[in-house]
């Protein structure tokens, strides 16, 4: 059996219901994506401050060439730019809203904010690396991506940072979030 954090090989001895290899790598697991959705996927790269995708040796990485994409242990080990973000692809529907400076200094929605995320599925959310903007994560039949305002949806051919900072108390599973985009207002 492998940790279900960081897939080492779990202890010979061990509890029956032993799920990962440290204290360590339990924890992580609790603040990290939902291992299902996102972790197991070998769509990852790292990305440099100004949010350039980046391979983990610091090369150039590419939205639509998965030869310049690893898996979720290997992003996260390396130290290259300043974090970790997740590849769409439209393949298997994980699309991701992001919303922009929807957050003030304590982390509240901003009223604006607010009508947007009303009626919302209950899914996954993260805050944005910025501090004062959010990541909404879903399933959905994205094609083309699509931005208004201070609000994008895509579900293709980028990719998104990726900080595990959960927001509140939001799901940890992604829910369908296709009526939810169609009712946003662009």
């Amino acid at each position: 059996m492998t940790c279900a954090h960081c897939l080492s090989s779990l202890p010979v001895i061990r509890r029956g219901d032993t799920r990962y290899c440290s204290s360590r790598c339990r924890v992580a697991a609790h603040r990290a994506l939902p291992a299902e959705q996102l972790r197991l996927i070998d769509r990852w790269v790292r990305y440099s401050p100004t949010k350039v995708p980046l391979t983990i040796n610091g090369d150039n990485a590419s939205s639509t060439n998965p030869s310049t994409w690893c898996d979720f242990h290997t992003a996260t080990s390396s130290t290259v730019g300043a974090g970790v973000g997740f590849v769409l692809t439209n393949a298997d529907r994980i699309a991701c809203v992001d919303i922009d400076h929807c957050l003030d200094g304590r982390g509240r929605l901003l009223p604006w904010a607010q009508d947007i995320i009303a009626g919302m599925p209950d899914t996954y959310m993260e805050v944005s690396p910025s501090g004062d903007g959010l990541h909404v994560w879903g399933l959905a039949d994205i094609d083309k991506g699509r931005k208004a305002g201070g609000v994008e949806v895509y579900g293709s051919g980028r990719y998104i940072t990726v900080t595990s900072q959960r927001w509140r108390k939001c799901a940890t599973a992604f829910a369908d979030l296709n009526e939810w985009i169609a009712s946003l207002p662009i």
